[in-house]
């Protein structure tokens, strides 16, 4: 018989007094362990693949099980939102691709991995589940390559605070190694919010699992710092550049005094926070929409037929 998944509900007051009156009663049963579904990447019917050259449907796509991408988490990876057809910042994303796996002594044929994705990306055309191109690159020396759909998301995101320490040793590499990140996010819905924000056990505020975390304080626009150990985001430098925002170490404290908080990634493009732990944003301030305005003029610019 398959086992029943139960899901796990957002974490409120009132649960958790539930809770502790479970566990202080002598009689009762303690509540079984939380199983959570199998989750795969967002791929659509008509999500497409290439694996070492050959496409394929995504579905089909298919990697030895002794490939230590898999088996350890051995490789790097990139995510790059696609437009119509066209990729945006393609050659940024393969250069960190190459950072990325320099740092972790992973072979590459970046040559063949631009023809390949050029290849596929032609091959697939337009359409909602050719939004996003990601490609991995395995220690076992596969490379593949997925036409994904966007993932669902909410107008603007409400963030909890997760404690989180990086690993050192992986700066400036990213990494399949992410099982981290993706519990945080985890962790954060079990609390009944959209998002994890990281936060390291000393207070300093890093980023979201896949995303940049900018701030306005008074008359500045401010995120973290590189030397924080936080991600050399793409989309993060693209809005440094063109908004002028600052780096500066943050703490929880410096966002419940902002005036308004947004994220900035490759998928969200920027994307107004709402709320961050019990703060609350009644709205997108003027820094956010207008952010969010240039980035996107700045996207159909770049990617306007010449």
């Amino acid at each position: 018989m398959t086992p029943r998944v139960r899901y796990a509900e957002p974490v409120t007051a009132g649960s958790r007094r539930r809770t502790r009156r479970a566990c202080t009663s002598g009689n009762a049963a303690p509540d079984p362990p939380v199983a959570y579904a199998p989750r795969v990447s967002p791929i659509g019917d008509q999500s497409l693949a290439s694996l070492d050259g050959e496409i394929m449907p995504a579905a089909e796509a298919v990697i030895p099980a002794t490939d230590e991408g898999l088996i350890r988490g051995d490789g790097v990876f990139e995510v790059i939102r696609v437009y119509d057809g066209q990729p945006f910042a393609f050659d940024e994303h393969l250069a960190r691709l190459e950072r990325s796996a320099a740092n972790l002594r992973l072979p590459l044929d970046l040559e063949a991995v631009r023809a390949e994705a050029n290849r596929l990306l032609a091959h697939a055309g337009v359409g909602p589940d050719h939004a996003s191109l990601r490609i991995v690159l395995t220690r076992g020396g596969r490379r593949l390559m997925l036409t994904e759909p966007l993932s669902p998301m909410t107008e603007r995101v409400r963030l909890a605070s997760i404690t989180y320490s990086p690993t050192r040793i992986l700066d400036g590499v990213k990494s399949l190694s992410y099982a981290a990140n993706m519990l945080a996010s985890r962790l954060a819905r079990e609390r009944g919010f959209d998002e994890a924000l990281l936060v390291t056990p000393h207070g300093r505020v890093l980023e979201a699992p896949t995303s940049s975390i900018f701030w306005v304080s008074g008359d500045e626009l401010l995120t973290p710092p590189l030397e924080d150990h936080i991600l050399a985001s793409i989309t993060r430098a693209h809005v440094i550049e063109l908004t002028g925002a600052s780096e500066r170490a943050c703490t929880l404290q410096d966002l419940e005094n902002a005036d308004e908080a947004f994220l900035a990634s490759t998928t969200r493009e920027v994307q107004p926070v709402a709320a961050i732990d019990e703060k609350v944003f009644e709205a997108a301030g003027p820094r956010t929409v207008a952010a969010a305005q240039a980035l996107r003029s700045r996207i159909q610019s770049l990617l306007a037929p010449a």
